[in-house]
Parts: C-alpha cells; structure tokens; sequence
C-alpha cells in the first residue's frame, strides 16, 4: 500500500479519536489521511470536527433501517465510496456486519482490557465503572480487529494504567483516554506499513521492513 494509506473513520458522538487522527496526519507522524467520517448520529460533533477539517461526511442512522444487515448495507454503500484501505471505528455505537471484503481491513478501540469488560452494553462509563466495582489494579485500552460480534475480534495493541486508590470513572478514563492516543495510532501505522498479520485469534507483529520510511 501507498503511505499515507485512505482511512474512513466511523463514529457516533465527539470525536475526540477522529480529532487525535486528524491532528497526528497534519503532523506526518500518521500514516493515514482521512478521506471520509460516517456517523451513525446527524448529531455528532465528530462531523463538525470532520468538516473543519475539510473532510467528507455521511450520516447513516441506525433507526431508518429494521436490522442490522440493511444498515451494513447501506453503511457499505458509503464506505465503498471512498475505496478506503482501512476502516477505524471511533466511538461507534452501532453493530456493523462486516462484508467479506473488509475482513481484517476493520479496527476499533475498547477502554478495556479485552477480553475482560466488553461485550454488548459496555461503553463509556460502564467500562470504567464496573472496573471500579471489579477492584481491579489495573486497566487500560485495546485496539483490536472487527468481527460480528462486539469487543470480540483479535487483538492487535493493548496499553495498560493503574487503577488508583481515588479513581472514580471519569479520573480512570481520562487516563486512558491518553493511552488510546497512542495505542490507536500505533495500530494504525502497523496496519500501513503491512507488518500485522492474523493468525485465527492472534495478531503478529511482523519486523519493519527496509523499504518502510
């Protein structure tokens, strides 16, 4: 693949991900360009984010459609648009039933752990809440790959914090918030440079090659 490679960022809400992505591209120290942000919310504040910074955007609710097979469907339609090389979920809150064709080609982010505390029904503060009530000394985040099933894919990079005595949710993902700044960028650099290769539930991280600047 040609550096930087086209990436299509999917989100429902702020967009603090897509603004990390758009900051770090402009700086060169990404290896993608954002050419399109599809939000499953006409509300979302990741497309006002989006259009300063000159890119496309589309809107594709998830209520206009009767189930998750259309919407995919429909989300396709406007992914395929742009020819993206990768796809990077950014705060998506909606199931989206990957097409053959973008198998591995998926990423997205969990305030977790993963395995542990992902699944249907945790995002946001319910991550780090039941982190909190788990007594766990540590969490932090996960990129992994999309499947058809939440939080489920294989995992490609995880960073870690400790969890302090006076942590309450909002402290735990405010701190982790930073290792995504980090963990999702790296990610998406291996992706570029071709060095992350699926094994079943394993992602390898092969060794840089010469030819990559």
């Amino acid at each position: 693949m040609a550096l930087p490679i086209r990436m299509a960022v999917l989100l429902s809400g702020g967009g603090r991900t897509l603004q990390n992505f758009l900051d770090l591209s402009r700086a060169g120290t990404l290896k993608a360009k954002v050419v399109k942000v599809i939000s499953s919310r006409p509300d979302a504040y990741g497309l006002v984010r989006a259009a300063e910074a000159g890119v496309p955007t589309a809107v594709v609710r998830r209520r206009d459609f009767e189930d998750a097979a259309s919407f995919s469907r429909a989300l396709t339609r406007e992914i395929d648009e742009v020819v993206p090389d990768l796809i990077a979920l950014a705060g998506f809150m909606c199931l989206y039933q990957v097409p053959p064709r973008y198998t591995d080609r998926i990423l997205n982010i969990h305030p977790a752990l993963l395995p542990l505390f992902g699944g249907k029904g945790f995002f946001g503060d319910r991550v780090h809440r039941a982190v909190l009530e788990h007594g766990c000394k540590v969490s932090g985040c996960t990129v992994h790959f999309v499947d058809n099933v939440y939080d489920h894919g294989p995992i490609v990079v995880q960073k870690t914090v400790r969890v302090e005595e006076d942590d309450d949710p909002h402290s735990l993902a405010a701190r982790i918030f930073e290792k995504e700044k980090q963990a999702y960028p790296e990610a998406v650099n291996l992706f570029a440079e071709g060095r992350l290769r699926v094994e079943g539930r394993r992602v390898r991280i092969l060794p840089p090659s010469p030819a990559v600047s």
